[in-house]
This record gives C-alpha cells, sequence and structure tokens, in this order.
C-alpha cells in the first residue's frame, strides 16, 4: 500500500496543531472552573483581602510624632470606600498594647468585642456581626522602632458583590486573552513548523527522484531535524547497499554478454565456411544470428547507466548514415528501402556517438521489421529533433504507452526479438535528457527523439 494517500489527520503539522489547540482550550476551561471553585468558596474573597490588606499596610501615612494619620495611596486610593459603606467594611490601625490610632468612620460599632485582642494576632480571621459573616485580615507594620497593626475586615455579601461586577468583566480578559494566545502562538506554531518540516519535504522529493539512473544519489541531512537525521542515514546506508548489488549485477550481465559475443562469432563463421550443401544450414544460421541479437541487448542493457557515456560533440548526420549501412542488407532482404531528410547544414548534438549510434540503429530496425514490402523508412533530420518514421500496421492508440516497455513484442514484427530494442532507446535518451516519443502516422508509426523539451 506504499502508493495510497494517507489521510489528512495524520499530517505531523495538523497534529501538532490540534494538540495546541487542545491544550489551549483545556488550559482555559480549567482557568475558569479554578475561578468558579474560589467563588464558590470564601478563599477568594479572605486572599483578595488579605492582599488588599497588605497593600494598604504598605502606604500608611505618619505624623512628625509618628502616628498614623491616614493612607498615601495616590490616584489608587480606595479608602473611601470604608466611609461610604460602614457596615459592610471597615479598617484600623492598633499599637501594640491593641489601642486604636486610626480608623474608619463608623469603625467603633464595627468590629467585635475581642477585636483588640484579635490584633495582635498576624493573618486573616472570620467573625460574624448582626448575622452576617464578615472576613478580616491583619498585617503588621514597622516604623521608627514601633510596631503597628492594619486590620481590615468586608462581609461575605459584599466580596461576593464585587466578584459578580468583575467576574464578567474576568470572563471577557478571560476569553479576550485565549483569543490573543490562540492566534500569536498558533501562528508562532505554524510558522515553525512550516520550516521544521521543510527539510523533510526536500528530503522527501530528493528520494522520490532517485531511480535506477540515479542509484548513486544521497539524501542530504543539512537541515533536517536531529530526531530524523538517524533514518535519513539508515536510508542512504540503505541506497549504498543497493547501489553496490545493482553495479556488480550490472558488470555481470555485461562480462557475460562479452563472453558469448566471441563463441557466436565462430559458430556462425564456421558454418559459413563450410563447402557444399548443408541440411538445416539456414536455420542454423537464423539461431545464431537470434542469439547475437540476444547478446547484444544484454550489453546494451548498459545504457541506463549514465556514466557509462562518454558525451562529445557528433554529427547527427555522420551518425544516420553509419546506422544506414549496417542496416542496409536487412532492409534490403526486408524488401524496404530508407530515405534520409536532411538540412543542408550540419546538424551537431552533445552525446554518446556509440550510444546514438545504438539508439538509431535499433529505431531504425524496429522500422524494417514493421514496414511493409516495397515500402520507405524514412529518417528526417532537424536541429533540435530527428523522426524515424515506417509504413506499416502502425499500432493502436492504447499500445502506444506499451511500445517502450522491456520484453512487449508487436504483432507484426518479421523476427522474433525479445522486444528490448526500444526499451534501450528509452533508457538512452532518458540517460541524456531527451524525450523519445512514438506517434500514430497513418499509415505506420513515427518515432520521434527531441534533445529539448
Amino acid at each position: 500500500m506504499r502508493f495510497v494517500k494517507m489521510p489528512r489527520l495524520n499530517s505531523l503539522r495538523l497534529k501538532v496543531l490540534l494538540a495546541y489547540v487542545a491544550g489551549m482550550v483545556l488550559s482555559i476551561t480549567l482557568v475558569v472552573i479554578a475561578t468558579f471553585a474560589l467563588l464558590r468558596s470564601n478563599a477568594l474573597a479572605s486572599l483578595d483581602l488579605a492582599d488588599a490588606a497588605k497593600d494598604m499596610a504598605e502606604h500608611i501615612r505618619f505624623d512628625g510624632n509618628g502616628q498614623p494619620v491616614g493612607f498615601d495611596l495616590g490616584p489608587d486610593d480606595m479608602s473611601w470606600v470604608f466611609d461610604s459603606i460602614r457596615r459592610e467594611t471597615a479598617y484600623r490601625v492598633l499599637d501594640e498594647a491593641g489601642r486604636v490610632a486610626l480608623q474608619s468612620s463608623g469603625a467603633e460599632a464595627f468590629w467585635p468585642a475581642d477585636a483588640n485582642q484579635r490584633g495582635l494576632a498576624i493573618g486573616r480571621f472570620d467573625f460574624e456581626r448582626d448575622g452576617v459573616a464578615l472576613h478580616g485580615a491583619i498585617e503588621r507594620v514597622e516604623h521608627e522602632g514601633k510596631a503597628w497593626y492594619l486590620q481590615m475586615a468586608a462581609s461575605t455579601r459584599f466580596m461576593h458583590l464585587l466578584h459578580r461586577v468583575a467576574l464578567p468583566l474576568a470572563g471577557v480578559g478571560i476569553v479576550v486573552f485565549g483569543l490573543v494566545l490562540l492566534v500569536a502562538f498558533g501562528l508562532c506554531a505554524f510558522i515553525t513548523l512550516r520550516y521544521t518540516l521543510k527539510p523533510l519535504q526536500d528530503v522527501s522529493a530528493s528520494a522520490a527522484a532517485i531511480s535506477p539512473r540515479s542509484v548513486h544519489a544521497r539524501l542530504s541531512t543539512q537541515s533536517v531535524p536531529q530526531e530524523i537525521a538517524p533514518l535519513v542515514d539508515s536510508f542512504n546506508r540503505v541506497l549504498e547497499r543497493l547501489e553496490q548489488g545493482y553495479r556488480v549485477q550490472q558488470e555481470f550481465l555485461a562480462t557475460s554478454a562479452h563472453e558469448l559475443k566471441t563463441p557466436l562469432a565462430l559458430i556462425r563463421a564456421q558454418i559459413e565456411l563450410r563447402q557444399g550443401p548443408q541440411e538445416g544450414r539456414e536455420a542454423l544460421l537464423g539461431d545464431v544470428a537470434y542469439m547475437s541479437r540476444q547478446v547484444q541487448q544484454l550489453l546494451l542493457a548498459e545504457a541506463s547507466e549514465p556514466h557509462n557515456y562518454q558525451p562529445a560533440t557528433v554529427r547527427v548526420q555522420e551518425v544516420v548514415h553509419e546506422a544506414v549501412f549496417f542496416l542496409q542488407r536487412m532492409a534490403e532482404a526486408a524488401g524496404v528501402h530508407f530515405t534520409v531528410y536532411s538540412p543542408a547544414i550540419d546538424v551537431r548534438w552533445r552525446a554518446d556517438r556509440g550510444a546514438l549510434f545504438t539508439l538509431l540503429k535499433n529505431l531504425m530496425e524496429n522500422a524494417v521489421q514493421h514496414a511493409h514490402v516495397g515500402t520507405d523508412v524514412c529518417i528526417e533530420i532537424q536541429r533540435d529533433t530527428l523522426t524515424v518514421r515506417d509504413h506499416g500496421a502502425g499500432a493502436q492508440a492504447d499500445q502506444l504507452p506499451l511500445l517502450f516497455t522491456r520484453f512487449w513484442r508487436g504483432a507484426h514484427r518479421r523476427d522474433k526479438g525479445a522486444g528490448l530494442g526500444l526499451a534501450i532507446c528509452q533508457e538512452i535518451a532518458l540517460a541524456h535528457g531527451w524525450t523519445l516519443i512514438a506517434e500514430r502516422a497513418e499509415p505506420g508509426l513515427r518515432f520521434r527523439l527531441s534533445i529539448r523539451d
């Protein structure tokens, strides 16, 4: 199932972004739950009161005699609240003996009888007055060697009222803050993932481009994340083993073909040199010719290896005439004629001369095998293209993609070849960066070789 497209949900980028969104939603949910839990208990009210007491204790204003006379809170001065809502909240400052030195208006009737003793206990406390639950907080202040105690209290219902007013604002703040985090950090996460995964996309594209013609290529580990680098290294080692095995196979193939060429040539020579009538002589020669073509195809299997080529500037007309001369006897035996159309100027290509000769020879030989008796095989040379056309039965449209498939043979050939000639032509063209296509000519078939896309 290697070619099945994986579903979008299997995207690493999408998974990380979804994990981030889920984390943000969970964080906001926990904050909301914790806020409601604190509001339902009195802990938040006590904490708020303790913070307010600590803040006010730090801003007590003393006169020249070191006596507390008020607060210096600046623009954030909220001491007027204690004078405006006397039954719900109050404050006072006590000395070490528990005597009141400073208090809010109406505070005399606010505190319980034992409040002076509580003034010496630092921290939070709760009490009740007229059936109303109140929370208190104490803070110690040192000034000119004397200790002072700020005592502050507020009713539970007053604190709940403040919270009911503040809660919607807090909720809006949480939502706005969450959206800002979601957009800002989400955008950062997306950009980071995009640049982080780009090396992986480049490695994937390089791996997809590797083929038998570029088995020597290796994947670059530059800029690849450290977690992925071992996988890329392992893949490169696999490519090295594959290349080594491929080289051994190609070398064995080439060596075997070279070793078979000489015995076949000797057998053919012995058959041809024998004098007198020989029964089955033509059949033997046909078998030797067939085996020779098979060996030649084994040699041409090296065409898929670009490093076997030695590119140089070659005259295309010269190579075409060499191929025509090489196949002349075959064409005469088949009753077919070669016709070459060439421009007046020399056409020169950058190519391996032997490979180009093999390509043209195979195309012309294929045309001879399929051409009707008495027709021409036309070779047309242009600056960037070369075409070979026969006037035979041609091929159906659905057969055109199969022409360059190894071991596929057309139905109208005269010989019993292995069906490798056109596949080798395609290998040579691809190794040079050329394009070789087959077209229906009506009648016949035309092969078009282009050196530029």
